[in-house]
C-alpha cells in the first residue's frame, strides 16, 4: 500500500494455548506497538456496557408499563448444500489479525458463540484495513465464506488468498488473490454464504482474508461474523502408498 501504515498485530487463542507467529510484519511503528496490545478472549466480554437495573422508586411504574415485543430472530445462515461450518477445523493456536482493535478482536468475529452475539465485533484500528490469517488443522476445500457486518462499516473489498504465509499491508499486493469479493449492504445483512471460485480453494491448509475497505469508506471497518463453509480433504498416508507401490 502507498501510504504509511499504523498496525497492529495480535494472536488469537484461547485460554489453554498460545499463538504462533502467521504474518510478516515490516513496520517499526507496529513492532513498537505490538508488546502493548495482547488478545484474549475472556476479555472482549468484560469491555461490553453494563445493563442497569431501574432504581426502585421505579420498580411499581415499570411493571405497569407493557413490556416490548421481542426482537425478530435473525434469519438462519443458508448452509450450501453438502458442505459444513469449518470453524471446528481451525487451527485457533494460529490465528492472526494485522491492524485490529484489541478491545474488538478477531475472536468475536471468528469464535462459535462469540460471533453470534449481537453485542460484540472485530473492528480496525487506525484506518479500514484489516489482514487475517486463518490455518487450518487439516486440508480443506473452501467452498463459500459469510461475511456480517453493519450497512456503513461492514466490509466491502474482500481479498481472499490460499495458502499464502507471511503476508503483510507491505506485500499483500504483490500476489494476485485467489478471489476477490465486492460485498453489498444485502451480503451483509442476509446471512447467505457467497460461493467462492471452488477450484481455487481444493486444497486449503492457510486462509489470509484482506479486508481493502467498506461500504461508507469511514476509517473504521466493523465485522459481526465470518463463517467459512467447505469439506475436509481425506489425506492419504504417503507411507502406506508407497507400501503399496512396491508390491
Amino acid at each position: 500500500l502507498a501510504r504509511p501504515r499504523r498496525v497492529t498485530k495480535a494472536s488469537v487463542a484461547s485460554p489453554q494455548v498460545t499463538s504462533r507467529v502467521g504474518f510478516a510484519c515490516s513496520s517499526s511503528r507496529t513492532r513498537a506497538r505490538r508488546s502493548s496490545q495482547t488478545l484474549s478472549p475472556v476479555s472482549t466480554f468484560q469491555n461490553l456496557p453494563e445493563v442497569r437495573s431501574m432504581a426502585a422508586t421505579n420498580t411499581a411504574a415499570a411493571a405497569a408499563t407493557p413490556a416490548p415485543a421481542p426482537a425478530a430472530p435473525a434469519p438462519a445462515v443458508q448452509v450450501p448444500r453438502g458442505q459444513v461450518d469449518l470453524v471446528d477445523f481451525i487451527d485457533w493456536t494460529g490465528v492472526e489479525c494485522l491492524n485490529q482493535d484489541s478491545s474488538h478482536n478477531i475472536a468475536n468475529a471468528l469464535k462459535q458463540g462469540y460471533r453470534e452475539d449481537e453485542g460484540l465485533h472485530l473492528a480496525s484500528d487506525s484506518d479500514e484495513q484489516l489482514l487475517i490469517y486463518i490455518p487450518f488443522m487439516q486440508v480443506v476445500k473452501l467452498h463459500s465464506a459469510l461475511f456480517k457486518g453493519p450497512e456503513d462499516d461492514g466490509p466491502k473489498t474482500v481479498k481472499l488468498f490460499s495458502n499464502k504465509e507471511h503476508m503483510g499491508f507491505s506485500n499483500v499486493n504483490d500476489y494476485p488473490p485467489s478471489d476477490s469479493l465486492d460485498l453489498s449492504p444485502n451480503h451483509l445483512a442476509e446471512n447467505k454464504p457467497v460461493t467462492l471460485k471452488y477450484v481455487k480453494f481444493q486444497n486449503v491448509r492457510s486462509l489470509t482474508i484482506f479486508i481493502e475497505d467498506n461500504q461508507s469508506g469511514s476509517d473504521v471497518t466493523k465485522i459481526q461474523k465470518i463463517s467459512l463453509y467447505g469439506t475436509t480433504v481425506d489425506t492419504t498416508n504417503m507411507k502406506d502408498l508407497k507400501k503399496i507401490e512396491e508390491h
